[in-house]
């Protein structure tokens, strides 16, 4: 169990370093449905996660991934998945603002004033499961079934990455719920800071986990 915690640990991290659905749950807690908004936003969060987890690590166990011969596809799983992360990683790097540039942040951030608590619900679930998470969280799911650990083990594994995974968005909401007045203050300076920072960020991070993913990938073959 301990190489599966080892393994899933860097795309927990992945996850979690997620800049866009940290700004947009900031942009909550400083909204006035803050109470309602971000805790919705979390229980979003974290239900996608864990069923894209469940789904893929039940998908894995069918298809034999703890097998020999299923260790092979779950190797060229790691490897499609390493270049996918590496090619996100230069989309985000040709994105990042210019000196000088004022970062763009999505459209529909601009309307967060008015979410309501199961529309922040639903825009979690949906950033959960965007591309890269969706890698990472696949990733995840494939390097425990190829353990072949038990379903309690597994069970715990994928629950400890999903809590991991989890904590950049759980730490805001319950820095508001329980931080007082300096929370504001607190959340709006890392927000500035993330929208300038956020593709150099990403980009860093997508090329260590891609590069980690295609090394692993390619010593199972």
């Amino acid at each position: 169990m301990l190489n599966s915690i080892g393994a899933i640990l860097p795309l927990a991290l992945g996850v979690a370093i997620s800049p866009i659905p940290i700004i947009a749950v900031i942009l909550m807690l400083l909204s006035p449905k803050a109470h309602t908004n971000g805790p919705a936003f979390l229980v979003g969060w974290v239900t996608g996660l864990a069923a894209v987890s469940v789904a893929v690590t039940a998908l894995s166990g069918k298809a034999g991934l703890g097998s020999g011969g299923g260790s092979v596809v779950g190797s060229l799983i790691k490897v499609a998945l390493g270049f996918l992360l590496v090619g996100l990683a230069v989309r985000e790097f040709r994105n990042r603002p210019r000196p000088g540039q004022q970062p763009q942040l999505p459209g529909w951030m601009r309307a967060i004033d008015s979410t309501t608590g199961p529309k922040a619900l639903g825009i979690a679930f949906l950033l959960s499961v965007n591309p890269k998470n969706l890698s990472l969280t696949v990733a995840a799911a494939v390097s425990v079934a190829q353990e072949g650990l038990s379903t309690i083990s597994a069970a715990f594994v994928l629950t400890l990455f999903v809590v991991l995974a989890s904590l950049s968005i759980a730490v805001p909401v319950a820095l508001d719920l329980f931080g007082g007045a300096s929370a504001a203050r607190a959340l709006d300076g890392l927000r500035a800071w993330l929208d300038a920072n956020n593709a150099t960020v990403m980009a860093v991070l997508l090329v260590v986990i891609g590069v980690v993913l295609l090394g692993k990938g390619l010593s199972g073959l």
